[in-house]
């Protein structure tokens, strides 16, 4: 555990040194593109971040490949290097499209081929376990396929879900730190060595998205862009595929007794391994809903909108670091009660925590629908938003003024239009021009 948590801190690190190097670079390089409809922010920030994600990657292995109980990952299996050769592949790809703009078919056909490259180094997927028949050897074309797939579906669930400050980082943090748990339990408490690559790969993702996410917090300073949410999109499936397809089932010792005992005892623990995409299943789910959504409305599954889970919170009233809260737990919940109940099947106290979790879950999800009212006497002690609005005067009636306003030779005060923050909102113009026909100096 100490050497994973240093290869953590120490891609965490690198990723965070070198984000701010790279937001100059990217804003010199005019890596800057301009505001979308779909958009969010109100200004042009720089993309690119993906670069430090990158180096930090980089980093993480070459520290993880000269530390004594990690170097075994490097000598007994050619995994990290095969990671490394598919993500160098979609990294220069989303550098490319966040300069410029490459077309959405080109970039698929890249993931694939980077998908590729891994299968033939050996990262795919050679078997699948099914509880109560046992181990399923796949053929050459389908583990190629199913590799290829699984890598695609992941790079652009991630992809789709970064659309405010902070969220696909911090979703896939959230995402790692389970799996990096579950990938350790399997290694250390049931002394498989296969799994080291998967452990160790959840550990660096970890680091990277640790490492620029103080960087891309609302507001953000700097985009990661495709460069970066492909990036650790193909990470996290490959984590997936290694400890899917690589760790022998049999070794886990659950497929022992009669069938129907074989398949309860491997229902939990396979549910992470045959449904890793559990761990990102609201950027699944994302995707899965737009895809429908513009083939539906007879627009291309490519085309952009504002209709993506995160939107649809801002629509809701919340706010954009209270839309991102609430994402981040729900994919902790559902990734690390996954996890719980793979650890603890039998335990029903697991399932009603994560049920507790789930009611306190859609009470903050749907809070801005009710507006409570304070009474008239608690109205000092609570926020504006909670007060009771003043009825509005009658027309052609000015408003009493209290005490020392409103006196003779005073500027008439214009009242604010309803729904408008005073304190971000850009009024009219008028005003000023009338203070300058008055006299008052510009």
């Amino acid at each position: 555990m100490r050497d994973y948590l240093l290869t953590l801190c120490v891609t965490a690190a690198v990723t965070y040194l070198l984000t701010g190097p790279v937001r100059k670079f990217a804003i010199a390089a005019g890596a800057m593109p301009e505001i979308r409809a779909r958009d969010v922010h109100r200004e042009p920030t720089p993309r690119l971040g993906g670069i430090a994600m990158f180096f930090g990657l980089c980093a993480g292995l070459l520290v993880a490949d000269h530390l004594q109980n990690l170097n075994s990952v490097f000598e007994l299996s050619n995994e990290p290097r095969a990671l490394l050769s598919g993500a160098a592949l979609i990294w220069l790809i989303g550098v490319l499209d966040d300069k410029f703009e490459i077309d959405a078919l080109i970039k698929l056909g890249g993931q694939m081929i980077a998908a590729g490259v891994m299968v033939m180094q050996g990262l795919t997927i050679l078997w699948l376990p099914i509880p109560g028949v046992g181990t399923v050897a796949l053929t050459q074309w389908q583990g190629t396929l199913l590799t290829v797939a699984l890598v695609v579906i992941t790079i652009n669930a991630v992809n789709f879900v970064d659309g405010l400050d902070g969220l696909a980082s911090g979703m896939v943090c959230i995402a790692s730190a389970a799996f990096f748990l579950y990938a350790y339990r399997i290694w250390f408490s049931y002394g498989i060595e296969a799994a080291a690559p998967a452990t160790l790969f959840a550990a660096i993702l970890m680091g990277m998205c640790l490492g620029f996410l103080p960087h891309n917090m609302h507001p953000a300073r700097i985009f990661m862009g495709d460069s970066g949410s492909m990036l650790i999109g193909l990470i996290l499936a490959a984590s997936a595929i290694s400890i899917t397809g690589q760790v022998d089932p049999d070794a886990l010792k659950i497929f022992e007794g009669s069938t129907r005992q074989a398949t309860h005892a491997a229902l939990p623990v396979f549910i992470p391994l045959l449904l890793p995409l559990t761990i990102i299943a609201i950027p699944v789910a994302d995707l899965v809903l737009a895809i429908v959504r513009r083939t539906w409305n007879g627009q291309s599954p490519f085309a952009a909108d504002r209709g993506h889970l995160h939107h649809r919170l801002l629509e809701i009233g919340h706010s954009h670091s209270r839309a991102v809260l609430i994402m981040y737990f729900w994919s902790a919940l559902i990734a690390f009660g996954t996890l719980a109940y793979s650890v603890h099947s039998a335990s029903m106290w697991s399932v009603l925590v994560i049920v507790v979790l789930s009611a306190i879950g859609l009470v903050l999800l749907l809070l801005p629908r009710f507006t409570p009212r304070a009474p008239r006497w608690a109205e000092s002690f609570v926020p504006p938003r909670y007060r009771r609005r003043k009825a509005a005067p009658a027309a052609g009636r000015p408003s009493p003024a209290p005490d020392g306003e409103g006196a003779e030779g005073e500027p008439e005060r214009v009242p604010v239009p309803a729904g408008v923050n005073g304190a971000t909102a850009l009024g009219a113009r008028s005003a000023l021009h009338d203070r300058r026909k008055a006299g008052t100096r510009g």
